[in-house]
C-alpha cells in the first residue's frame, strides 16, 4: 500500500472521501480501476458513473440513462413531477467482461438493468421488468445463477432469467424474516439499502437501519449459501456514518464505502477500514470511522466531479460536460449551446410560476466545505413576465436573476428558506447583461449561502438576505447550482449564459 510515506508527508486521505452529494454508492474493482454508481433521483441523464484510480481521487464518465422514461412526472409536464423520486440505490456489478448497473423506479414502476462492455463510451443495452425492487443488490453467482435481494425489514429474493428480462416465476422468497433485529426494536427505518458480497466462499449481506433516538447503523448478515441461514450483527455505529458495502483493492487490503447525511451538501461518500475477524469484516478503527487513511490525498473535486464551463465547444466535444444534469427530462428543442458560439441559450417553451416547474433548469452539484458558482448572463432576447439567472435547488431554495417587467429588467433576489418564495430585494437594471453569482458555505453544517451581483465582473455588491439551506425529503438531494429561465406570461424569449465557474474558495 501507499503507507508510512504517503502519512509522513502528510498526504493521506481525508474523509469524507467527497464532500459532495454522491449517495447510495455501489463500487466494483476490475483490475487496478474502482468504479462506482450513485443516486441522482430526478436530474437527467442518470445513474452517475465515475472513476478512480486509488479509491481517493474521482471523476464522472458516464451516466447509465439519458432519460429514465416519458411519463409526465419526469418530464415535469401536467402539474407532476418527480422531486426525490426518480431512479436511486442502484447495484453496480461487474460480470464476464460485461458491466451491469442496476437500478428502480417508483415513477415507472419497474426495475433497470444497464448493461455494457464499456462503461466509459458504451453502447448500453437496456432491459427492463417489473415489478419496481426496491433498494435492490444484484448478484451473480458462480453457479451461473443471477439473484436480486430487495425490501426493508423483511427481505426477499428472486432469481432473475439468464437474459434479464425478468424473474424466474417461483423463485421469491423471504431471505431473512427480519434484517433489522441486530440493531434493536425499536427503530425508525427498518433495514434496507442491501448490498450483497461474496467473499472466501461467504455471503455478506450489508444492509443500514436507523433504531429509534439512534443514529443510522450497519447491519452485516453472513450466511455459507446464499439462500441462508443468515446470522447478521451491527457492525458500524459511528456518526451515522452508514449504507454501502465493500472493496477491495489489488494489494488486498479492504474498505467499507459508506456515506453520511451531512445537511444541505446532501449524503457524502466515506471510507472506512475494514479487517476480517473471525470471517467478519469489522469496520472501523476500533469502531470509529477515522478522519484520514492510508491512501493517496484526495484533491479537490473541480474538474471531477464539478467544473466551469465556458460552453466554448470543440469538434468532438459533448454540447454539455457531464458535470451538468437537468432537472427533470429536458426539451432538447429549447435549449442550445450552438445557436449562439461559446454560450448556454435557454428559450422558454411554455409558461410556469416558479423555478420548482421550470422546464430545462441546467444543474451542477454544491461543493464542500465552500464554493462559490458564478456566471454572467445577457438579458437582451427577454420577453415581458420572463425570469432568468442563477438558483440554488432544493425545495427551500434561493434565486437571483433577472425579471422582465413591461420592457424593464429589474434584478430581483427570491429567499425560499421559509417554505414560501418571497421576494426580498430588487435593484433596477439598464445593462443588456449582468452578473450573478451564490456562495455557499457548509463548514460544520453552517448551511448558509448569499447572492451578489456585479455590472463588470469585478466590483460585486451583496444583494437579498442570507438563504437558511436545509436538506428535506421530498427532493432528497443536497443543493444545486442551477440556471433557469421561464416565462411567467408568454413563451419564445431567450437568454444566453455566457459562462459557469465553480470555485472551492468564497
Amino acid at each position: 500500500m501507499w503507507s508510512h510515506a504517503v502519512l509522513a508527508q502528510g498526504k493521506a486521505a481525508k474523509n469524507p472521501i467527497i464532500h459532495a452529494d454522491v449517495p447510495d454508492m455501489s463500487m466494483v474493482r476490475v483490475g487496478d480501476t474502482y468504479y462506482m454508481s450513485s443516486t441522482t433521483m430526478h436530474m437527467n441523464p442518470g445513474v452517475p458513473i465515475m472513476k478512480s484510480n486509488d479509491l481517493s481521487n474521482w471523476e464522472l464518465i458516464n451516466y447509465a440513462y439519458d432519460r429514465l422514461g416519458e411519463v409526465d412526472a419526469i418530464n415535469l409536464e401536467n402539474g407532476k413531477n418527480a422531486y426525490g423520486a426518480g431512479s436511486w440505490a442502484s447495484c453496480l456489478r461487474f460480470h464476464k467482461g460485461t458491466y451491469y448497473v442496476s437500478t428502480f423506479s417508483s415513477t415507472t414502476g419497474k426495475t433497470y438493468i444497464f448493461t455494457t462492455e464499456n462503461l466509459e463510451n458504451g453502447p448500453w443495452e437496456s432491459h427492463t421488468f417489473s415489478p419496481s425492487y426496491h433498494d435492490h443488490t444484484l448478484f451473480f453467482d458462480e453457479d451461473g445463477k443471477i439473484y436480486m435481494i430487495w425490501g426493508g425489514g423483511k427481505l426477499r429474493m428472486v432469481e432473475l432469467k439468464e437474459d434479464l428480462s425478468g424473474v424466474k416465476p417461483g423463485t421469491e422468497r423471504v431471505l431473512i424474516e427480519n434484517a433489522t433485529a441486530p440493531s434493536g426494536p425499536n427503530v425508525m427505518l427498518p433495514a434496507e439499502g442491501s448490498q450483497l458480497f461474496k467473499v472466501n466462499g461467504k455471503y455478506y449481506l450489508f444492509n443500514i437501519s436507523w433504531p429509534q433516538g439512534g443514529m443510522r447503523t450497519v447491519i452485516v448478515h453472513k450466511a455459507d449459501q446464499i439462500t441462508g441461514p443468515y446470522e447478521g450483527k451491527v457492525m458500524l455505529q459511528d456518526k451515522g456514518v452508514a449504507q454501502g458495502g465493500l472493496i477491495d483493492t489489488a494489494e488486498g487490503t479492504w474498505y467499507a464505502y459508506l456515506f453520511r447525511d451531512y445537511g444541505a451538501v446532501g449524503r457524502i461518500p466515506y471510507l472506512v477500514p475494514v479487517e476480517w475477524v473471525d470471517d467478519w469484516p469489522v469496520l472501523g478503527e476500533e469502531g470509529k470511522v477515522p478522519g484520514q487513511l492510508d491512501l493517496p490525498a484526495n484533491g479537490s473535486l473541480i474538474p471531477g466531479i464539478v467544473a466551469s464551463d465556458d460552453f466554448k465547444l470543440k469538434k468532438k466535444d459533448r454540447d454539455l460536460p457531464l458535470v451538468w444534469q437537468w432537472n427533470h427530462n429536458p426539451d432538447p428543442a429549447y435549449w442550445s449551446v450552438r445557436e449562439r458560439k461559446g454560450y448556454l441559450r435557454l428559450t422558454t417553451s411554455r409558461v410556469d410560476t416558479s423555478l420548482m416547474e421550470a422546464k430545462n433548469t441546467l444543474t451542477q452539484r454544491t461543493i464542500g466545505p465552500k464554493c462559490t458558482g458564478v456566471t454572467r448572463i445577457d438579458i437582451a432576447g427577454m420577453k415581458d413576465g420572463d425570469f432568468a439567472g442563477l438558483a440554488l435547488l432544493q425545495k427551500l431554495y434561493g434565486q437571483l436573476g433577472v425579471k422582465d417587467e413591461n420592457g424593464q429588467k429589474v434584478l430581483v433576489m427570491i429567499n425560499a428558506d421559509s417554505g414560501e418564495a418571497k421576494e426580498i430585494e430588487r435593484v433596477p437594471l439598464n445593462t443588456s447583461s449582468v452578473y450573478l453569482k451564490a456562495f455557499c458555505d457548509f463548514t460544520d453544517r453552517r448551511d448558509e449561502a448569499n447572492f451578489f451581483y456585479s455590472l463588470d465582473g469585478k466590483d460585486w455588491k451583496a444583494i437579498g438576505s442570507t438563504l437558511h439551506m436545509k436538506y428535506t425529503l421530498p427532493h432528497f438531494m443536497g443543493y444545486r447550482f442551477a440556471l433557469f429561465n421561464y416565462a411567467t406570461k408568454s413563451p419564445g424569449g431567450h437568454v444566453d449564459f455566457d459562462y459557469f465557474h465553480i470555485t472551492d474558495q468564497p
